[in-house]
């Protein structure tokens, strides 16, 4: 599956090195011959920054997204995707560097370059007063799409994104998850090579965000370039990938039999000692998660070191094991404000 994501940290907060496909992106775009990353990438980002008087919320981002390929960008709130989104709809203006779709530069060309792009905001652009038939023939109109085509069209968007019972509702009557699937059928009007989706699957049910993944992936197939952004971000790249990336090391869990502060914080120091590269990770009412990244500690060695500690410790119980994605995506989660 032709699918990449990269983690952008919220700019300002760390000192700590870029991500290491964040930093390979960038070498790549840099060190690439500008004329052929135009011509092979449909949509190309070389060093493009964003500032709001003093405050940058974008920080030199590089990103190439070939024909069929599906682009994620993941990141806490706060960590510039919106504004990335703006800059490449021409709702802000460029701070620095430069973008392109299909070769045409946002700076210069972003009239002509409205026409080749399909969006999805973060938060729905959508008049109440219309229906969603309405709206997706008003947008067809826009794309200069013939009338005769248009009402095949408009079935086949509210049948792909499963509210056609619902298309000759007014707006206002939607629900949160149907108006995601109306702009995202806005943003497929017409047929755009490039589509941007911010946050899709907003307010949608578990079915309803499986199939729209579903419907994503077909329009990627048919040739598509995609840039989106999501918190569910095992749908933003490979699990082998994500795993490798994001869940090395170990998880362990440590249950305190009564919730004192002095049984709590002896524990706390066991770990500290014993299992110096532990970082807690969430901790409520005597429950305590560390994500352990020395990957070198056997397993018969941290069992040795927790049966010796539940010995002379207030230790209930604890669990050990590999990390997991879940667990990974419960950790970002914990990120967001």
């Amino acid at each position: 599956m032709n699918m990449m994501c990269l983690f952008v940290p919220a700019p300002g907060v760390s000192e700590e090195p870029d991500d290491s496909d964040v930093a390979e992106e960038r070498a790549k775009i840099r060190m690439g011959n500008p004329d052929i990353l135009r011509k092979t990438n449909d949509l190309l980002l070389s060093d493009v920054s964003k500032f709001y008087g003093s405050f940058q919320a974008v920080d030199q981002l590089c990103v190439g997204v070939k024909r069929g390929e599906c682009f994620g960008l993941l990141g806490v709130n706060g960590a510039g995707k919106t504004s990335t989104f703006k800059m490449l709809t021409g709702d802000e203006k460029i701070s620095g560097g430069e973008a392109y779709v299909n070769g045409l530069s946002l700076k210069t060309h972003m009239k002509q370059a409205h026409q080749i792009i399909g969006y999805c905001p973060q938060f729905d652009a959508l008049i109440d007063n219309l229906t969603g038939k309405e709206t997706l023939q008003m947008y067809c109109l826009l794309r200069g799409i013939p009338n005769s085509e248009i009402p095949q069209i408009i079935n086949k968007l509210a049948d792909d994104l499963l509210f056609t019972k619902h298309i000759d509702k007014k707006v206002m009557a939607y629900s949160g998850g149907n108006k995601r699937k109306l702009s995202t059928a806005v943003a497929l009007v017409g047929d755009p090579p490039v589509v941007y989706l911010d946050e899709p699957t907003t307010g949608m049910d578990v079915v309803a965000k499986r199939h729209l993944w579903n419907v994503i992936c077909q329009v990627r197939d048919s040739g598509k370039c995609i840039v989106l952004t999501s918190h569910r971000f095992k749908c933003l790249g490979s699990p082998q990938h994500l795993k490798s990336k994001f869940a090395e090391g170990y998880t362990l869990t440590i249950k305190v039999n009564n919730n004192s502060d002095t049984d709590i914080q002896a524990v706390k120091e066991f770990v500290r000692t014993s299992l110096q590269d532990a970082m807690l990770r969430e901790e409520r009412e005597g429950l305590m998660t560390y994500y352990i990244a020395n990957t070198t500690l056997t397993w018969s060695k941290m069992f040795g070191m927790m049966e010796e500690a539940k010995t002379r410790l207030s230790i209930e119980d604890y669990s050990l094991g590999q990390t997991s994605l879940e667990q990974v995506r419960y950790t970002f989660l914990l990120l967001v404000p």
